[in-house]
């Protein structure tokens, strides 16, 4: 291919490391999904693993030769929760850089989510009321709305690979494990709604948004999709009965057994549990009866900031 007239977004998440293509006309040339779990173990001892490392360290590699082959000219990488909580965060920024030759950047969580906000929101009608956008990473789970024109959104330390580690939510855990996942969930959405009361103090009307592979995962499992369609999971809905069903039933399985559940994503059995605990326990504070799923995200607002 010839040119340099494409863009590119990376996102180095606590679980998976993505990359979105986009062309000059604004086409999708690919959106890529790897589970690297970058963040495994960092919740418990605050450093990022050799063995983490090198797995998406390998993936960036990749990345960069599908890069090249599209044409891209202008990129953004971008990592989160887990390096921001690791003592050699800096080591693999470095590391990044040099195997993508792109200048790594560590996102703080409020600036992570106005990007996931903007990306979330920009193919959907305006609401009626204010909007707000939950996006559950591994590590980190941010809460987004926009209130008289301005974005306010607040990090939440909890995510699916960090809850699933701390409470051992891989396995049916004894009941008392659940209890004490949704304690800490809890206990961050107090904090979360202090620091933002617009995310109970809003216009009628609005919206919960979803993002990322926890939500994506339960669309396509309540829809009963064999294999992943995005067509079908964005801008699909899932209700609060639903995901408080999933939480009952994928709570109760093993890892093996989630992981033969048809649109079960390889990667995403063992910490799905986590993640759903977060979904439902959003939806029940912030009084929301339906989650909207969206498949655009962080990715597609690091496009846009780009053409800004």
């Amino acid at each position: 291919m010839t040119g340099h007239d494409a863009t590119a977004a990376i996102d180095c998440g606590t679980n998976s490391t993505r990359l979105l293509i986009v062309g000059a006309d604004g086409t999708v040339r690919t959106r890529q999904m790897r589970i690297t779990r970058l963040g495994q173990g960092v919740d418990a001892t605050n450093t990022l693993s050799p063995a983490a490392l090198t797995r998406t360290l390998d993936v960036l590699r990749d990345y960069r030769v599908a890069m090249d082959a599209e044409g891209v000219g202008r990129a953004r990488l971008v990592a989160t929760s887990a390096v921001r909580d690791a003592t050699n965060g800096e080591d693999f920024l470095r590391a990044a850089s040099e195997v993508t030759r792109c200048q790594a950047e560590l996102l703080p969580g409020d600036e992570e989510g106005r990007l996931a906000f903007r990306g979330a929101t920009a193919d959907l009608d305006a609401a009626e009321g204010d909007d707000v956008v939950v996006d559950i990473g591994g590590g980190s789970t941010e809460l987004i709305t926009e209130s008289n024109g301005a974005i306010r959104a607040v990090s939440l330390q909890l995510g699916c690979v960090r809850l699933s580690e701390r409470y051992q939510l891989q396995d049916p855990p004894p009941a008392a494990d659940h209890a004490g996942a949704v304690t800490a969930i809890e206990a961050e959405l107090d904090r979360a709604v202090s620091e933002v009361p617009e995310l109970v103090g809003r216009r009628p009307g609005g919206r919960l948004i979803g993002l990322a592979g926890t939500v994506s995962t339960l669309a396509a499992l309540d829809l009963g999709l064999v294999t992943y369609d995005r067509s079908r999971v964005h801008h699909a809905v899932l209700s609060g009965d639903a995901v408080a069903r999933w939480c009952t039933v994928l709570g109760a399985e093993t890892a093996a057994e989630r992981a033969t559940r048809p649109g079960m994503l390889e990667g995403r059995q063992d910490v799905i549990v986590g993640g759903a605990l977060v979904l439902r326990q959003v939806m029940e504070r912030l009084g929301f009866a339906s989650c909207l799923v969206s498949e655009s995200d962080i990715l597609d607002g690091l496009i846009e900031s780009l053409q800004d």
